[in-house]
């Protein structure tokens, strides 16, 4: 690993000035990545919730149409409405969700990369791709498949 501090390894035996700012250096680089997984877990929150709202909506839409097919229910939009509208919200929620993750990720990025200019952290390890935000970004596009089935019958889903 290499590191940005200058002069000899710092061990036990070092000046306690330099021990305390090293190990000071590390709490602050292992708190950037404590912070970004608490962000990971925000956006499976949202991930949750959608998903939830997403497949609500589509099983309402389907259980009603399937209904309205075998004529055992007459002919009604209100179903079909609220489907959309359960499958519209999860869509627009988990955009926000990832609209902000995305924002406080750059945020963080910024804010990491201004302390290692500064020499105040070592910044070895390195921020890889979220695998909640590719997660969320599944979700959306299975989201929009689930509004194109609704809507005009194409799709994966139909």
């Amino acid at each position: 690993m290499e590191r940005d501090t200058p002069g000899p390894r710092i061990t036990a035996k070092s000046d306690p000035d330099r021990i305390s700012v090293e190990l000071s250096s590390r709490r602050t680089g292992m708190s950037f990545q404590r912070t970004r997984m608490s962000a990971d877990r925000t956006l499976m929150s949202v991930i949750r919730t959608s998903l939830s709202l997403i497949g609500f909506g589509f099983t309402i839409y389907q259980v009603f149409q399937k209904a309205h097919d075998a004529g055992v229910l007459k002919a009604g939009k209100a179903p079909l409405h609220f489907g959309i509208a359960l499958v519209v919200l999860g869509i627009a929620m988990l955009v926000v969700g990832i609209g902000y993750h995305v924002a406080f990720m750059y945020g963080l990025r910024k804010e990491r990369e201004q302390l290692k200019a500064d020499g105040l952290v070592h910044a070895e390890s390195h921020f890889p791709v979220s695998l909640t935000l590719l997660a969320a970004l599944l979700l959306l596009a299975i989201g929009f498949f689930a509004i194109a089935s609704m809507l005009f019958g194409i799709g994966p889903f139909e």
